[in-house]
């Protein structure tokens, strides 16, 4: 029987880990971006000679790791599409920006309930390891289905904390890369940022992390190429990974 698994040196001086939940804990990335190929294509479809929403590169540079408002403002404005913002309450459609993040939000839905999210299990080894170690932990997400999903997945009783996409609208917090979440999410740990590690795969968020001041931003790029690897560290992470499991070490050393 082998060692039981410690914390990676990087992490052993840190009292708090902040984790980014689309991608990083859950598996529901690809669903995100599956979504918003849906409702961009729409738009795109109907102006004809623009190239289809890539659900890889346009999802990680425009939209992975921001609100849904600011992902489809963003996305639309690098094609040249100037929608109007519309409000809140805009039905599905491709009129305006509200309209197309509302008709994410309905595929996001409907792909939700036909293929559902797991936990990505080197992730649920670390946050295992640092609930017996007593290391607070919280989840952050731009998304207002953290909570739920979290739950679903039968793993939020690790986390001491969630701030997501409720919380950010009932506070008026600015979504990433402006550091507002996750510094949000060390206040309810009740540790500063200087001793809180930040672990993101989103471009977004790994600036955040570095803005915030957090004492070690962690990348996870899980397609495990040079290029994301790059980009990441760009943008601000001390160390990137492939999956947060690669934190841990065999052995207590």
């Amino acid at each position: 029987m082998g060692d039981a698994p410690s914390l990676a040196d990087c992490l052993r001086s840190l009292r708090a880990v902040v984790f980014d939940t689309d991608g990083v804990i859950l598996d529901s990335a690809r669903v995100h971006a599956a979504a918003w190929q849906g409702a961009f294509d729409a738009c795109l479809s109907a102006v004809g000679g623009q190239r289809p929403f890539d659900p890889v590169d346009d999802y990680r540079r425009y939209v992975d790791g921001r609100s849904r408002q600011d992902g489809a403002a963003g996305f639309l404005a690098s094609r040249g599409l100037d929608l109007p913002l519309g409000d809140p309450a805009d039905p599905p459609g491709t009129a305006t920006v509200w309209a197309v993040a509302a008709r994410k939000e309905e595929l996001f839905t409907g792909l939700l309930r036909a293929q559902g999210i797991v936990a990505w299990p080197g992730t649920v080894r670390l946050l295992h390891v640092l609930r017996r170690r007593r290391v607070p932990c919280a989840a952050v997400s731009a998304s207002r289905h953290a909570a739920e999903l979290l739950a679903a997945a039968g793993i939020d009783g690790l986390f001491r904390a969630v701030v997501d996409g409720n919380e950010a609208r009932r506070l008026a917090l600015p979504g990433k890369p402006d550091p507002a979440l996750f510094v949000e999410a060390a206040r309810r740990l009740g540790v500063p940022v200087g001793d809180t590690a930040v672990v993101e795969d989103a471009l977004a968020g790994v600036e955040a992390g570095r803005r915030g001041g957090f004492g070690l931003v962690v990348g996870v790029d899980r397609t495990a190429g040079p290029v994301g690897t790059a980009a990441l560290r760009r943008h601000g992470a001390d160390v990137v990974v492939s999956d947060p499991g690669e934190l841990l070490t065999s052995g207590e050393g």
